[in-house]
């Protein structure tokens, strides 16, 4: 306002001087005509033309010029009409001090009349401008209570702020992850629109990085000079920016920017703008409840977001990240952490989140629950937590806040089955503490974690039964083919060795005994080879003894196609041996009977504590994945917590791959 005040006077002692001229110039001027003038009659058409002449002046030009033009008209009136009459020549020096004297009163008076009346314009300037901002503001909070939709209100919001602080243009953006930022409202004069943008990265040099930064008001006065705009100021012909920070309920919720085309903006631009983003502050306040602008639409987001990777079962470990994340920038943190109890009282990093490079929390990282942390809290009370300061704390967490320069932290438990798993906490570096509402804000999260963790421990039991089920399924194959090798079959190879014996007694003997004897021979050798048929086909005893490479040699020499076998001969677990065997086994009887192939290639190798084996041949392809064989497969697989693919275009061979981990994934 003082700067617009000023603008366009002159200097207080130019003014003076100027004024004291005008009067003296006027004083001659009125001299020279009284002089000429005889009557009374014109002298007084005269002195209603000079009134005329001083309004004239006060009313265009300045009062501080009009006063000694008023005061030299009565000089000359004085000096050179009434008697005694003055001749018309330069005043002797007691004369032109005199003149100098009424001269300067009256440029004086002139002076105090201006100051007075400027003053006066510019209360009422300030009575106008409040009178709109109020009008303005009253305007905002009818929309805010006719409940209007945000965008409307905020739309509102930019065309009121840009015709009143009388600028080209202004902008209202959220603030996201603190490295993007939302557009939200819009406004410019005509012919000064902007490029549109609805998300932009907050890179390069801009307003409202700075006040992200630091939480206040910020400018730049020329864009000129800025080398690295900011993606969202590239292509704007703007000369100087003003930006306000929108903080609702101690959050940086967005920005409210000012941008003028031509100069820099007034230096009061700040406050005013200020006041304005409070205005949007407190309409995303009072409108968050029914609109969710104040954060509640982007947790209900974040939420479906979490949610939908818990109904995907996505691994645990994406699903704690997630959270975590969401966790951290929905309360506006610096950083977050999930953590899980163990059994023997010390407590497991499982997720971390930061906002900066510099400062990361540990994950996977043992703590003893000691001295003062939101851990600690959380177990002994089960319930949500507060650590509004770690000066002077102890204990290693605490410790490890007071490196990263956190100041205070809250958290909530997460209850698995009645039992507290674990917590979720949100940290902040920043001197305000966490609003009062931020606990229930993290509990919306926890139920989903607890989910979770619910699902993938149901799963792991359902996995370790499973597989509990396929490895006794197997050690009873074992035993049956143990029973069989070491019973029916010892038996039925005395029996043939007896019955050689008799056959050889009886070589030169009886002919019909020796035709009966040689018949049950063929039968007692029929039956034993049939018997190691059977007890082959339950779990081969070569499997066991040799393990995965010598079970696959034993198939692939009874397979009259060439194969090319590269298997390592380390010994595995019992049951992943199985599995992979009957994989094979499964793979080699298909070529066998139907893929008509030419040549077949048997691999196994360990990656990363993971099996893998492959099975390829050139044959016609086409196989099935649903077929009864390879569907039992998949079950067996699946059991093992693995993985089978099948791959078998028609005309172009069969390609069987499995996935085995070597060993089982850890219970949460």
């Amino acid at each position: 306002m003082a700067a617009r005040e000023h603008a366009g006077r002159l200097p207080l002692g130019a003014e003076i001087a100027l004024a004291f001229a005008t009067g003296a110039g006027a004083f001659a001027l009125a001299g020279v005509v009284l002089a000429g003038v005889g009557t009374d009659l014109v002298v007084a058409l005269l002195g209603v033309v000079y009134v005329a002449v001083v309004v004239a002046v006060a009313r265009f030009a300045n009062i501080a010029y009009a006063v000694p033009v008023g005061m030299a008209g009565i000089l000359a009136y004085d000096w050179f009409f009434l008697p005694p009459t003055h001749p018309l020549t330069f005043p002797d020096s007691a004369n032109l001090v005199d003149l100098v004297v009424y001269l300067g009163v009256a440029v004086l008076l002139g002076e105090l009349a201006a100051h007075a009346a400027r003053r006066a314009e510019a209360a009422e300037r300030a009575r106008e401008e409040i009178a709109d901002e109020q009008a303005a503001l009253r305007r905002v909070a009818t929309l805010v209570a006719q409940d209007v939709p945000a965008q409307e209100l905020f739309a509102a919001v930019a065309v009121e702020a840009g015709i009143l602080l009388d600028v080209h243009g202004i902008r209202i953006a959220r603030y996201e992850d603190e490295t993007e930022l939302a557009h939200v409202a819009e406004w410019s004069k005509p012919g000064y629109d902007p490029p549109a943008y609805d998300h932009a990265k907050l890179e390069g040099t801009s307003v409202s990085a700075e006040v992200l930064r630091t939480w206040r008001a910020a400018r730049i006065d020329d864009y000129e000079d800025v080398e690295e705009r900011a993606s969202f100021a590239r292509g704007v012909d703007v000369r100087s920016v003003v930006g306000a920070p929108i903080i609702v309920e101690g959050r940086r919720w967005g920005v409210l920017l000012a941008w003028s085309a031509s100069g820099s903006l007034p230096t009061d631009m700040e406050g005013r703008l200020t006041e304005f983003a409070e205005l949007v502050a407190t309409a995303v306040s009072n409108t968050g409840a029914r609109t969710g602008m104040a954060g509640l639409a982007d947790e209900q987001v974040a939420l479906r977001r979490v949610a939908t990777l818990v109904a995907k079962a996505v691994p645990t470990a994406e699903v704690f990240e997630a959270v975590t994340r969401e966790v951290g920038l929905r309360c506006d943190a610096d950083l977050a952490r999930m953590e899980r109890f163990e059994p023997d009282g010390t407590v497991t990093a499982v997720a971390a989140w930061s906002r900066v490079d510099d400062a990361q929390l540990a994950v996977g990282r043992r703590f003893a629950l000691e001295g003062e942390s939101i851990a600690t809290q959380v177990l002994a009370t089960g319930r949500p937590a507060r650590v509004d300061t770690f000066v002077g704390a102890s204990g290693p967490i605490a410790h490890e806040a007071q490196a990263l320069g956190i100041r205070a932290s809250v958290g909530c438990p997460i209850v698995v089955g009645g039992r507290t798993w674990g917590v979720i906490a949100a940290s902040t570096r920043r001197e305000t503490p966490f609003p009062a509402n931020t606990e229930s804000r993290i509990a919306d999260f926890t139920e989903l974690v607890a989910t979770a963790v619910s699902n993938a421990e149901a799963q792991t039991d359902l996995l370790a039964s499973r597989a509990r089920l396929l490895t006794a399924s197997d050690d009873a194959s074992r035993r049956v083919v143990r029973d069989l090798h070491d019973g029916a079959q010892q038996s039925l190879v005395q029996v043939i060795m007896t019955l050689r014996l008799i056959e050889h007694t009886l070589a030169e003997g009886d002919e019909a005994a020796k035709a009966l004897v040689g018949e049950a021979l063929d039968q007692a050798e029929q039956a034993n080879g049939e018997l190691r048929e059977l007890a082959h086909g339950i779990l081969p005893a070569v499997l066991a003894r040799g393990g995965l490479s010598a079970g696959v040699s034993a198939l692939v020499s009874r397979l009259r196609v060439p194969v090319e076998v590269a298997v390592p001969r380390d010994r595995f677990p019992p049951e992943i041996e199985a599995s992979a065997y009957f994989v094979v086994a499964e793979a080699l009887t298909n070529v066998a009977k139907h893929a008509g192939a030419q040549s077949v290639h048997v691999t196994a190798r360990v990656d990363d504590g993971v099996l893998h084996v492959h099975v390829r041949d050139d044959g016609v392809g086409g196989a099935r994945a649903d077929g009864t064989g390879l569907r039992g497969l998949n079950d067996r697989v699946a059991a093992m917590d693995g993985r089978l693919e099948i791959e078998s275009p028609p005309g172009d061979g069969t390609r069987i791959a499995v996935t085995l981990p070597l060993q089982r994934r850890p219970v949460l």
